[in-house]
């Protein structure tokens, strides 16, 4: 009797891990979630905390950089003065339009002095990515693109982009985006037509600092905009100009 009743509370739990098994798989392809995904939980030094996600060889940070300090606890000077950052030639960080709301949502965004300072703005464990590893990035999702149009709209995300009339560009059927769950938001920059820290393109565009420099006056960067079509954009900024950022795992 005893033997019996293992026999039978061992088959429940496999016909119970079936059960969720194919639940999640269905789910996943209802929705059109990520195929790979490696969740877990990374904080910041001001203990914002980040989900992961585990794309091809590599593993990035789903939401963008929020954090205001340094790794060793120095403060990233927060600049809303749009004259004053067009100047700078140390790291800065603000909100996009100075709202916390937008930095809340978006993340913050960063000059490229930020990115390179030696006391580092990623999180242990966490850089910022080369040109090298962006380019990694886009080929792999090239070549694995699933139910996805263009490795662009896999990396962008289903919200906030405005609308496109354009066939197959990110902004056009928002419901194919972000097979990835890379989850690119449209937070625009700081910038426009060179070094003026100007606010522009929030909801139109998406770019990422790179930690690769051109020269002593730009640096690379990848970026999305709502009528993307094909891979992320490769940018050429100021170092002045504000971007967000988005880390990967050491």
């Amino acid at each position: 009797m005893r033997k019996n009743l293992q026999i039978w509370i061992y088959s429940l739990v496999v016909i119970g891990a079936f059960i969720m098994l194919v639940s999640s798989c269905k789910k996943s392809e209802d929705n059109n979630d990520p195929v790979v995904r490696d969740i877990d939980d990374n904080i910041d030094i001001d203990g914002n905390v980040y989900t992961t996600i585990t794309i091809g060889t590599q593993v990035w940070m789903v939401e963008n950089l929020k954090t205001t300090k340094y790794r060793n606890g120095d403060p990233i000077q927060n600049v809303t003065d749009n004259s004053t950052w067009a100047t700078l030639t140390k790291g800065a960080q603000c909100n996009y339009n100075n709202s916390e709301a937008n930095g809340t949502k978006y993340g913050k965004i960063y000059n490229w002095h930020a990115v390179k300072d030696n006391r580092k703005i990623a999180p242990a464990g966490w850089h910022i990515p080369s040109d090298a590893e962006w380019t990694t990035l886009t080929n792999y999702l090239a070549a694995n693109l699933g139910g996805s149009i263009s490795a662009a709209k896999a990396l962008a995300a289903k919200t906030d982009w405005t609308s496109s009339i354009e066939v197959g560009a990110i902004g056009n059927d928002l419901t194919k985006n972000n097979i990835s769950g890379f989850t690119a938001l449209p937070g625009g920059i700081r910038g426009l037509n060179g070094p003026s820290g100007i606010f522009g393109w929030l909801n139109t565009s998406s770019w990422f600092w790179s930690s690769s420099e051109i020269d002593a006056s730009f640096a690379n960067a990848r970026g999305l905009n709502n009528i993307s079509k094909t891979n992320l954009e490769i940018g050429v900024f100021f170092k002045t100009d504000g971007l967000t950022v988005r880390c990967i795992k050491d």
